[in-house]
């Protein structure tokens, strides 16, 4: 107390002006005058000032949060999507055979001529039949190692493994565009051999429906490429380019965009290459998608390879 005593007796006249100054300052903001004004606004300018800094403060710390949360919802909306894009609808009709009745026909005239049908009834109203070729379902997942720069074959590590239902073969995606399949599985973890590799996807242009496979070009973490397609192709400079849905790949997943077109002499092709719409230098997220008829696909096809 004695020390805190003479601390306030030895900054006595410090305390004493600034106390003043503070009663001061107090009275003019009070008052309506000119300076009363600019007191006010100076004080609201400067907590605002430090209100902002506060929140962004608050919100870098739940960046984490905000990120999770926004994956969840984007995986929602891509199981909702894509379980309408794997079905076709048609319409089934019912017909009745045209009767003919042959007494009716004038001999007179010529003998191939046939009677018009006498009844031919189809339903007004032919009912919607759905067929779905494809379950699909996206397991969000979080980029934990990731490698671009091997010349062979490149991997990526996400944090989610068999115990999240995910296997050896799968698709995964990002939310622009493709990034690989899943190689190894353990139980929490999984490793996927990316499109960085010497592994092929099957692709095609949007507007010209023309069929392909993309390679990587090794030491290219941004670019495929794209050979012999058609050279009548009439491609152009920024063309999509999606996958087909062949493979395990769910189909109209963007790949990229053409970002060049060289002219192969030696068997009169295109080549193209293709800037990928994923960009692997700063991936953090993927999604792994679950096709529930994949198996079954899978199981009827191997009875084709074992019968050969």
């Amino acid at each position: 107390m004695r020390k805190f005593l003479l601390l306030i007796r030895r900054f006595w006249t410090l305390i004493l002006f600034i106390t003043l100054e503070v009663i001061s300052i107090y009275f003019i903001a009070k008052s309506h005058s000119t300076q009363g004004i600019d007191v006010i606004n100076s004080a609201n300018g400067t907590e605002a000032y430090f209100y902002q800094k506060e929140q962004n403060i608050v919100s870098y710390f739940n960046l984490k949060q905000v990120n999770t949360e926004l994956l969840l919802e984007n995986t929602a909306l891509r199981n909702q999507l894509f379980s309408l894009q794997s079905t076709d609808t048609f319409k089934t009709v019912s017909a009745k055979i045209p009767v003919f009745d042959y007494s009716k026909i004038d001999r007179g005239q010529d003998s191939n001529l046939l009677a018009p049908p006498i009844t031919m009834t189809i339903t007004e109203k032919p009912p919607l039949k759905v067929v779905r070729y494809a379950e699909y379902k996206f397991i969000p997942a979080r980029v934990i190692n990731n490698s671009i720069s091997n010349d062979r074959i490149n991997f990526i590590t996400i944090n989610q493994g068999s115990e999240s239902g995910i296997k050896p073969g799968m698709s995964v995606v990002s939310s622009v565009g493709i990034v690989g399949r899943v190689e190894h599985v353990s139980k929490h973890f999984a490793t996927i051999a990316s499109v960085l590799s010497n592994r092929k996807v099957s692709a095609r242009l949007k507007l010209h429906q023309a069929f392909g496979q993309i390679s990587w070009l090794p030491g290219h973490p941004d670019f495929v490429q794209m050979d012999n397609m058609p050279i009548t192709l009439p491609i152009k400079i920024r063309d999509s380019i999606f996958t087909t849905g062949f493979a395990s790949f769910p189909a109209n997943i963007l790949v990229g965009k053409v970002s060049k077109i060289d002219t192969v002499k030696s068997n009169n092709s295109l080549s193209l290459k293709i800037r990928l719409a994923t960009n692997f230098r700063t991936l953090a997220f993927v999604y792994v998608v679950v096709d529930g008829m994949n198996a079954e696909k899978e199981k009827l096809e191997n009875k084709n390879q074992s019968a050969k």
